[in-house]
């Protein structure tokens, strides 16, 4: 968790922020969440714990974690959201079903060769990239 917390200090102190104590609570609860989760989840997590942060606070310090590379956003339908702590984790992509929400992790070297692929052919220099695919899971399609 120290080092974790060290991270976000430096990626909040390179933007002119403060790691205020309302950001290392929820640093640790996203952390401890340990799995995809929404805003929602994150705010019952803490709750329970008898944390309180409001929604807005969540939002602001979980797009600072997105964007320091610590946590990653899964884009759903409608506009939603989840979220995974990447601290400790191998890249890896998304299919997202549509109806029920379920996010299923994969890891494909044919993809990852593909997209090297791309880039070289268009002399693209790649920094990262997220991949999902939306549609519907086993149990869903077959309603």
């Amino acid at each position: 968790m120290q080092q974790a917390a060290a991270r976000f200090a430096d990626y909040l102190s390179r933007n002119r922020l403060r790691m205020t104590r309302e950001r290392r609570v929820i640093l640790e609860q996203v952390l401890a969440v340990g799995k995809h989760f929404d805003v929602d989840d994150l705010l019952v997590h803490m709750r329970n714990g008898g944390l309180r942060a409001s929604r807005a606070t969540l939002y602001r310090t979980l797009a600072h974690l997105v964007d320091s590379g610590m946590v990653h956003k899964v884009e759903m339908a409608k506009g939603q959201a989840r979220y995974e702590p990447m601290l400790g984790r191998h890249h890896h992509d998304h299919l997202v079903c549509l109806k029920c929400g379920e996010i299923i992790e994969f890891e494909s070297p044919e993809v990852e060769r593909i997209q090297e692929e791309v880039c070289r052919r268009k002399r693209f220099t790649m920094t990262g990239h997220t991949h999902q695919i939306r549609g519907y899971c086993r149990r869903c399609s077959s309603r």
